[in-house]
């Protein structure tokens, strides 16, 4: 239920986000009509199209994608339609003569008819708007769709997408009553109703021009949505911890001075009570330990950090993850990474034991390849750390990263309550670099981007995105956050293949740094590429896995780090070209 509300709430606030501006004008349009016979039947015909989309698209493969291509084409020109009929009534009662069914449908739809609208045209604009959407996919979205990937098709994943559909339709619904009064005083006082409905014909042709062209992915990300994101993150972090009846969050106080009231008393931490801590089985394998259980480990504080190898955020923060093993082991900390992998490339022993040996990471890490201990844990974040107590119960939580700070009390705090005697200290400080160094948040307006056709945004390749079939491919300078591939590969569902030498990938970004998930073709053979900055050598701005001139080689698949602005953070354009076919690239991610 906790999880139906979240991804209702998310819903909610995508009425805040640059990405519903695209099908405003539909929904305007029907500004003033009976909201049962009108508004709730297309609102509702949109929030069922779009759940349905998104399940097909996230479990479906590429028959769902191709299936969704020619839907958005017919979407398109249905809407055409209806916006030209606003624009004329003569144009819908000519257009209605040879497709009556249609046409009928389209005039009593835009009200330039005599007729009144009808339920069943309002639900045909409402399954045409479904079609069309896309929405930012920021925290919630991202847990909705990260659940489908990693549990296949299931009745969860559905009635999640129709909760976070239900939420946008119910902050349009809320705005489109307010447009109604707006619009309907403007009819009253100014007498120009017929001008309104031009207006609006005109705003729906634009938006299916804007749609049509791609920009509601290119032109639109050039618009912040870093506010909405924080909305989205506030939600998860309040809603989604699992405390006791009567406990406050896990987050409540962990920044609190805790003063003993009588320093003879034992000392007790203010953190709440979570729950039992899980069980620990269902691992492959166990690195740099035997396998422990939660049964063995009682007395002892543990730091459960769940990772995997190539997330961006989860290396950021495995510099402090690795302080604290190090600072508190002799006070009774153990911390156990449990290595649960994101790509099938993350599943393999020996690319964990290598990304373990490349981060100097020296505590026991649980390869959770089946996800078992994953969901035992109910959790849905990379990175994610719990704190159980020396009783064996989950005393605090934090998800993603930062907060390093209320993350180190809760530790000092839980191993005082243990029996530590141990003064208090400053925080770990860890030199982090390249890779492993913090983001500059300040200046990030790209967010990740996958390359694989389940989760691929924002593709600006004219030739459209082919899913599991060589294409060859070109791009054109792309808008912000746009990004395309030239030469011949083959897309597949989470990563996409270059078939010949010289192909390239092209991005348009803004942010300090950018990275490449980047790996080898199946014969291991290593592939040398060259980077180039606004069609420069980057020089100062390389990244730490090349030179100034751009060379590199991917010899491993892995996270790569390909560009670090050491000026003033500009938008700029990324050039990558492989010199040896196979290449494997899966995501884009920023700091």
């Amino acid at each position: 239920m906790t999880l139906l509300i979240i991804a209702y709430l998310g819903g909610v606030l995508t009425i805040l986000s640059p990405c519903i501006l695209p099908i405003l004008p539909f929904v305007f349009a029907r500004a003033g009509q009976p909201f049962v016979r009108s508004t709730l039947p297309m609102l509702a015909g949109m929030a069922a199209t779009f759940a349905l989309v998104a399940t097909l698209a996230a479990v479906g493969g590429s028959w769902a994608i191709r299936a969704n291509e020619y839907g958005r084409l017919a979407a398109i020109v249905l809407l055409a339609l209806f916006g030209a009929s606003l624009l004329s009534p003569r144009f819908a009662s000519t257009l209605a003569r040879p497709i009556v069914d249609i046409g009928n449908n389209l005039l009593n739809a835009s009200g330039g008819g005599r007729t009144v609208p009808t339920v069943r045209s309002a639900l045909i604009l409402g399954v045409a708007t479904g079609l069309l959407w896309a929405p930012c996919a920021g925290p919630i979205l991202g847990l909705v769709l990260t659940g489908a990937a990693l549990q296949g098709a299931n009745l969860q994943t559905s009635f999640l997408l129709v909760a976070y559909a239900a939420g946008a339709a119910t902050s349009l619904a809320v705005a489109l009553s307010v447009g109604g009064k707006i619009f309907a005083a403007m009819k009253r006082s100014l007498g120009f109703g017929d001008r309104i409905r031009q207006a609006l014909g005109a705003a729906v042709l634009a938006g299916v021009a804007v749609i049509a062209l791609g920009l509601d992915t290119s032109l639109l990300a050039r618009l912040s949505y870093a506010s909405t994101a924080s909305l989205e993150q506030a939600v998860l972090d309040r809603l989604h911890a699992k405390p006791l009846a009567g406990a406050s969050s896990a987050v409540a106080s962990n920044d609190a001075t805790i003063a003993a009231a009588d320093a003879q008393k034992p000392f007790r931490s203010d953190l709440p009570v979570e729950g039992s801590a899980p069980s620990l089985d269902g691992a492959v394998e166990w690195l740099n330990s035997k396998p422990l259980t939660t049964e063995e480990l009682r007395g002892k504080v543990v730091l459960v950090d769940f990772w995997t190898y190539s997330c961006i955020n989860c290396i950021r923060t495995i510099p402090y993850v690795r302080a604290w093993a190090e600072k508190y082991a002799d006070q009774g900390l153990v911390v156990i990474g449990v290595h649960a992998p994101e790509f099938a490339f993350e599943k393999k022993i020996d690319n964990v034991k290598s990304a373990i040996d490349d981060f100097k990471i020296g505590y026991p890490v649980a390869v959770d390849n089946d996800y078992k201990i994953w969901r035992a844990f109910e959790n849905s974040y990379w990175p994610a750390a719990y704190l159980i107590d020396a009783k064996g119960q989950i005393r605090y939580h934090h998800f993603g990263e930062g907060n390093y700070g209320r993350t180190e009390k809760a530790i000092q705090d839980l191993l005082r309550e243990a029996g530590s005697e141990m003064k208090a200290s400053a925080p770990v400080t860890p030199d982090a670099k390249g890779v492993e160094a913090g983001p500059d948040l300040g200046n990030i307006r790209s967010g990740e981007t996958y390359l694989g056709y389940e989760q691929a945004t924002n593709f600006s390749s004219p030739e459209g995105l082919q899913a599991n079939a060589p294409q060859n491919y070109s791009i054109a300078e792309p808008g912000l956050n746009g990004w395309g591939l030239s030469g011949t590969w083959t897309v597949g569902r989470d990563q996409a293949r270059l078939d010949q030498a010289g192909g390239g990938i092209t991005y348009r970004f803004s942010a300090r740094d950018l990275h490449l998930v980047l790996g080898p073709g199946d014969d291991g053979r290593p592939v040398r590429f060259q980077v180039k900055i606004d069609g420069k050598v980057p020089g100062a701005d390389h990244g730490s896995d090349i030179d100034a001139d751009g060379n590199g080689t991917v010899a491993a698949t892995r996270l790569y780090q390909l560009v670090r602005q050491s000026g003033t953070v500009t938008a700029r354009n990324f050039e990558i070209r492989f010199l040896d076919p196979g290449v494997q690239a899966y995501a884009f991610t920023f700091g």
